[in-house]
């Protein structure tokens, strides 16, 4: 490898639903990062790998940073800042069509106790009419004193590579972290768990999205290569499982079949995929509970 290969780890921020995730699953190539319409859709820090011929990203997409009102949240929120000092360099995202809020002054706040670059990446440019983004920029550009302002549409890619040639050049001189072919640090049952809970989120309404927890219970290989997986949807209370199973069993029929729809791209191989569904009341703000389903208290 050559010594002037570049690599470096670069953190996404920002408020819930700017488009952090779609960002991630752009720039990778592949779904690794489930998307909804829905605030606080991510809940981990999931990290996603792009080797190129002379240097390797490892981006981070994190929680959106929002007031907590449980434990799950203080999680989550507590995950999105203590990647700031970890890493090379942090993108702070914000929705262009949304504009300037509080939730931005909070991250703001956050970021004049760090020392890394900054680069402010203005998403969702193909919402807004280009002669809102000059005075969107000006004002974010009083706030704080970016490396770099990009405005880009993940969505539809515009900009993007741009974004990637910016962030080589701030790179620093480092190895390949990772195999050219591996795109996350996540095992596939992390995955897999986070696809079905996405098809939670669109299928759903209200609060059931947001007390919903998937457990891989088994991963199996079997014969002429198909993949049997059980899980468990776990939620906080009953009216909310009968709404996840539905009118004979139709709710949870249609989530197992549009996960296993990804989850066989995801795998490359026939999946049978088995749902349940069990209360566990209040298992938001259990740290047992919390453990159990992969948010440790000991992970920040």
């Amino acid at each position: 490898m050559e010594n002037n290969y570049k690599s470096g780890f670069i953190t996404i921020i920002g408020r819930p639903n700017v488009g952090k995730s779609t960002f991630m699953n752009k720039v990778i190539g592949q779904k690794i990062a489930i998307m909804s319409d829905k605030p606080q859709t991510t809940r981990n820090k999931i990290q996603g790998v792009l080797t190129q011929d002379d240097a390797q990203f490892v981006f981070i997409d994190t929680p959106g940073i929002h007031k907590p009102k449980h434990r799950l949240g203080d999680f989550m929120v507590k995950i999105a800042e203590n990647t700031l000092n970890e890493v090379d360099a942090i993108l702070f995202m914000i929705n262009a069509d949304e504009g300037y809020g509080r939730g931005d002054q909070f991250i703001i706040d956050r970021l004049e106790r760090v020392k890394r670059p900054v680069f402010l990446v203005v998403n969702k440019i193909d919402l807004v009419h280009p002669e809102k983004l000059l005075p969107l920029i000006e004002l974010y550009k009083d706030k704080y004193d970016f490396e770099e302002i990009i405005p880009i549409s993940a969505l539809q890619g515009n900009n993007v590579d741009h974004l990637l040639g910016v962030l080589k050049n701030h790179l620093p001189e480092g190895p390949q972290f990772y195999p050219a072919d591996q795109i996350t640090d996540h095992p596939e049952r992390f995955v897999i768990s986070e696809l079905i809970r996405e098809k939670v989120l669109h299928l759903t309404r209200e609060e059931v999205p947001h007390s919903i927890a998937v457990v891989i219970e088994n991963i199996e290989n079997r014969e002429s290569n198909a993949v049997y997986i059980q899980a468990v949807i776990v939620t906080e209370r009953k009216s909310q499982k009968g709404i996840l199973i539905g009118k004979q069993g139709s709710m949870l029929k249609n989530i197992g079949k549009n996960a296993r729809k990804d989850i066989e791209a995801l795998l490359g191989s026939k999946v049978y995929l088995e749902l349940w569904v069990k209360v566990q009341k209040d298992w938001r703000n259990k740290q047992t509970q919390l453990n159990e389903y992969g948010f440790r208290s000991d992970e920040y």
